[in-house]
């Protein structure tokens, strides 16, 4: 049977997944200053809007944007400090 468009989609995300756990990927993202759990959140979220489950999706963008947006701000008052 031919892959969906949608099927196709799930393999991507399955590879980021993957990448995003490999210990490697984790060392330079971090290094980089990328909070692996939250990049995996971010991919959740997108593979769930694409599915075109809003809900999951809005609740998984919500963490995590809400969580970059708190460690931004502690980092810019510790900056300014």
């Amino acid at each position: 049977m031919a892959k969906t468009p949608k099927d196709e989609l799930d393999e991507l995300f399955d590879e980021l997944d993957t990448l995003l756990k490999n210990p490697d990927v984790g060392v330079e993202l971090t290094a980089a200053g990328v909070n692996v759990s939250l990049a995996l959140t971010l991919a959740d979220g997108l593979r769930a809007y694409v599915h075109g489950d809003k809900s999951k999706a809005l609740l998984e963008l919500g963490t995590a944007t809400d969580e970059i947006a708190a460690r931004m701000a502690l980092a810019d008052r510790a900056g300014s400090s």
